[in-house]
């Protein structure tokens, strides 16, 4: 009797995909690299260095103390002033969502905020508040809460009004409403907010540190221009790279374990 299963093609195997997965994803990376990389051989050091100096400074960096300890000020400042404009813009949120007055005012002046660029709010922190670290955190909160705010009201805002009649049927408590309703449909708005400003962030306090600060990030980037050290200032820069990119994927496990019912729901 003649055999008619189908033969199972290489690129059918979940190895495969996974490979292919992780080629797409590093090509970009090796291509720039290997472009730096025989840039390297035609231009100076201070335009172009080898990435085996580049890579000898971040592994400098990571081991002394006095170095990396930089780069966790910078990390801290950024995860702050997150933090400090995330609070505030989830009660500015439930504010304009629950009053039309709070509305009225809050609104246009939020998006008036947004509109002024971080290199004003570093000189006006400058010139209003003496702490740098006060300064730092007055700086990221200014650049980072209205798009707090507005992602949360915009969850808010597209949350089903039939789904929520229905659970406000049940007569749930606050904590029950709150648990059952609002957070899982404000939840996801919060996430991408983190995300966009976590980005966001990395770049404002660079600048706060380069304009006002003794210490962080943005101090050393500044030495390094001063040096002309163009190795110097790629491994610091791979240093605010590398913390966004461990704390973006520390928000993607989160999101994957807050939201595992999605696939449940999807794979019945």
């Amino acid at each position: 009797m003649t055999d008619v299963t189908p033969s199972r093609r290489p690129y059918d195997n979940p190895a495969f995909g996974v490979a292919r997965r992780l080629f797409w994803v590093a090509a970009p990376f090796v291509l720039i690299a290997t472009a730096w990389q025989i840039a390297s051989a035609f231009f100076p050091d201070f335009l172009f260095p080898s990435l085996i100096h580049v890579f000898a400074r971040v592994f400098d960096i990571l081991t002394t103390w006095s170095l990396f300890s930089s780069v966790l000020a910078t990390a801290m400042r950024i995860l702050g002033g997150l933090a400090g404009a995330f609070v505030l813009g989830a009660v500015l949120g439930l504010a304009i969502f629950s009053f039309k007055t709070a509305d009225r005012l809050l609104t246009p002046t939020l998006t008036f905020f947004q509109g002024i660029p971080a290199l004003s709010w570093v000189v006006f922190a400058i010139i209003w508040f003496h702490g740098v670290e006060f300064r730092i955190l007055f700086i990221m909160v200014a650049t980072t809460l209205p798009a707090f705010t507005f992602q949360i009201v915009g969850a808010l805002r597209s949350m089903d009004k039939d789904l929520s009649e229905m659970v406000m049927s049940f007569r749930p408590s606050r904590r029950k409403y709150f648990s059952a309703m609002v957070l899982p449909a404000v939840l996801p708005e919060v996430v991408t907010a983190w995300k966009v400003n976590l980005g966001n962030a990395s770049r404002v306090v660079v600048v706060a540190e380069l304009v006002g600060s003794s210490g962080g990030v943005g101090f050393q980037l500044l030495q390094q221009q001063q040096l002309f050290d163009m190795a110097g200032a790629l491994a610091w820069t791979l240093q605010l790279v590398f913390f966004v990119l461990l704390f973006q994927w520390v928000l993607s496990q989160f999101e994957r374990m807050a939201f595992r019912y999605r696939a449940v729901s999807e794979r019945g």
